[in-house]
């Protein structure tokens, strides 16, 4: 088994170095022409790294910038640019400082200026101001709901977009008549962009009637005057904009199957858009390893099963976790027992949820030593604490903030 450890972890750290976001972003600056003096605002939980390629890249054309991202992601001071930490998942004062200072930037601009706008999944949480009248209190309230509820990330940016100053279009027509250049690193299946960070430079696609759809869905509690904008249209059009994405789930697959492929796997990507039950998603990735093991279906070893997406988990019990942690955990039932036969799950931005894991490991050994430890696997799930789990028998993946952000990929390995 440890050989085949070994080479989970050395797929764990080429998997998120190919997807370092510092050379996309070099070639979308290339392929642009910068008629006019450039400012710079980068938001999300990539912003720093992203931040820094285009720092680097334009030098002196650059005249001032501001980031915003998650507390302690940035990596030290660069040039001109002002850098915040704010909240996420959840948005804090933090937040509302660094959105206005991005906001008082845009409205400075004229023809003349253009505005250099990164993104990077997490922006929803990190780039708010709330719409006149809106708290704070109620943007917290209204995630923490849909957080808890296991709605997926198009659907809680749906809603929460409606109760913002600078989200599903609105901030890019505050920086008119400037031009901006939108450069996305998208961390939302199908690259919607009206979702990636709640689409603060693009128009938006959902309507009131989908919004209201969310809302009964998950039975949501909203204020009289949440219940009010949510019967607000939201902008339809910005023309302003030119927009590149430069990242997304698809490239982490294609970089799993390369380095699985250069350690002897034959790699096969099933899914780039799984979205489901995180619990449910290791049970089945645990069965197609079972079968794989046993030689009961088409997939011949050694090989990689890769799928990556975004899960959810709707959240029953009190305990620490992720979605990640969640899948690997929740697959270890399925595959324990079994010889060189792993899996493991990791959020590419190094944070799985609220924890400081990326993910979690698991393989034919893990039940046994949970069980040495007196813990009870299912009990661990239904209390939603897959990280202590994890913890107990070193099957967290610790990396660190990462400086990327592109979604989800979980790996089956099987020799």
């Amino acid at each position: 088994m440890s050989q085949i450890y070994d080479d989970a972890q050395k797929m764990i750290k080429e998997i998120i170095g190919d997807n370092m976001p510092r050379h996309a972003v070099e070639e979308a600056l290339k392929k642009h022409s910068f008629k006019g003096n450039v400012h710079l605002v980068a938001i999300g939980k990539a912003a720093w790294t992203m931040a820094e390629a285009a720092s680097d890249f334009l030098g002196e054309k650059l005249v001032q910038g501001i980031i915003v991202t998650k507390y302690e992601h940035a990596q030290g001071e660069l040039p001109r640019i002002d850098i915040c930490e704010a909240g996420h998942p959840v948005s804090d004062e933090n937040t509302i400082a660094a959105t206005q200072k991005c906001i008082e930037l845009a409205q400075s601009l004229t023809a003349d200026d253009e505005l250099l706008f990164l993104v990077s999944g997490g922006g929803s949480a990190l780039f708010e101001k709330p719409a006149e009248g809106v708290t704070l209190d109620d943007i917290k309230d209204v995630t923490n709901q849909l957080l808890a509820s296991g709605a997926d990330i198009v659907e809680m940016n749906m809603v929460r977009k409606r109760f913002s100053s600078v989200k599903a279009g609105r901030f890019a027509k505050l920086a008119e008549p400037a031009h901006v250049f939108a450069i996305i690193l998208s961390d939302v299946l199908g690259d919607r962009l009206d979702s990636i960070a709640s689409g603060p430079a693009v128009p938006d696609h959902s309507t009131v009637e989908d919004a209201a759809k969310v809302v009964e869905k998950y039975n949501l509690k909203l204020t009289d005057l949440q219940r009010k904008y949510l019967l607000e249209e939201t902008p339809k059009e910005v023309c302003n904009v030119e927009t590149v994405i430069t990242g997304s789930v698809r490239t982490l697959c294609e970089s799993a199957a390369r380095v699985a492929k250069t350690l002897g796997y034959t790699p096969v990507v099933l899914t780039t858009t799984m979205n489901c039950e995180a619990s449910e998603a290791g049970r089945l990735l645990a069965a197609i390893a079972a079968d794989t093991h046993a030689g009961r279906n088409s997939f011949k070893k050694p090989c990689a099963i890769i799928a990556g997406g975004e899960t959810v988990v709707t959240l029953k019990g009190k305990g620490k976790g992720g979605r990640n942690q969640e899948i690997a955990l929740a697959g270890a039932k399925g595959i324990a027992g079994l010889e060189d036969t792993l899996i493991f799950s990791l959020g590419s931005d190094g944070t799985d949820g609220p924890t400081n894991a990326a993910g979690g490991i698991t393989c034919g050994k893990t039940i046994g030593k949970m069980r040495e430890k007196g813990l009870d696997t299912d009990k661990i799930l239904s209390d939603n604490n897959a990280y202590h789990g994890l913890q107990a028998i070193d099957g967290l993946i610790i990396t660190g903030p990462t400086g990327t952000n592109v979604n989800d990929v979980t790996v089956i390995l099987c020799k």
